[in-house]
């Protein structure tokens, strides 16, 4: 069966760059997956998100992403490190921003925002505006106004890096929650390998000059987890030593 997301061979460069930043990327995220992407400060894990999600073209290779399109849903919704809330738009209006467009009728407009409103816990809020949040409930907005196109793939790009380790955690959970809720398939980018672990059914580690998905790692351990469990510790201490060595070969650098 065909993952709904797939990459084959595929290289991605920048105009006048000697080099491409990322070459033979090969991915296949199945339906329903949970996959978190790590790697050093410029291997290009944002890069790669941005060619799944279409927002960029590699220079090579072949993208294939196998969904439904529909008038009424955006097959693909990303969620950013920061929320970017229009902040003369209340909350209800942030949610709803993803649906102009849309061929949907008032009240099922209505009750997309008001579902994944309730989704990450701010129903009581739709009215409020940006500036009335804290940073962890604006994160919630951006995954709320993602939920409401009905996406079959949900892209994170580090959504969870400006908030405090306890809200983080907070944020995780949720998350976990939410994916559980709809079977959303979800491809995660983070510096945090412990977040990873965590959150995903599998972690893929990119790095290397030019960088490439070097290493994946399945996590088995079952679900709903424990972050000190041990196997969780074995995976991330698996992680960490191998981007220490693609760190020493000057991968990520």
């Amino acid at each position: 069966m065909a993952g709904v997301i797939e990459l084959s061979d595929v290289a991605i460069g920048f105009p006048g760059a000697v080099q491409p930043v990322l070459t033979g990327v090969a991915l296949c995220l199945e339906r329903g997956e949970f996959a978190a992407i790590v790697g050093a400060s410029g291997a290009g894990k944002s890069t790669l998100l941005r060619v799944v999600a279409g927002l960029a073209a590699p220079a090579r290779g072949a993208v294939r992403r196998n969904v439904a399109t529909a008038r009424d849903r955006r097959a693909i919704a990303m969620v950013f490190q920061e929320a970017r809330l229009m902040p003369w738009r209340t909350v209800y209006d942030n949610v709803g921003l993803g649906l102009e467009g849309l061929d949907l009728p008032e009240a099922a407009r209505h009750q997309r925002i008001t579902d994944a409103l309730a989704l990450v816990g701010l129903g009581e809020l739709a009215g409020r505006w940006p500036r009335q949040l804290s940073g962890g409930q604006r994160q919630r907005v951006g995954i709320a106004r993602a939920l409401a196109v009905s996406p079959e793939v949900l892209l994170m790009d580090e959504p969870f890096s400006a908030v405090d380790a306890i809200t983080r955690q907070a944020l995780q959970d949720e998350l976990l929650r939410i994916w559980n809720a709809t079977g959303t398939t979800i491809l995660f980018v983070t510096h945090d390998i412990e977040e990873a672990a965590y959150l995903a059914d599998r972690v893929l580690l990119l790095g290397g000059t030019p960088a490439k998905i070097s290493e994946t790692y399945v996590v088995p351990t079952a679900r709903p987890r424990s972050r000190g469990d041990a196997e969780l510790s074995g995976i991330v201490h698996r992680v960490k030593a191998d981007l220490s060595d693609l760190l020493l070969d000057g991968g990520g650098i």
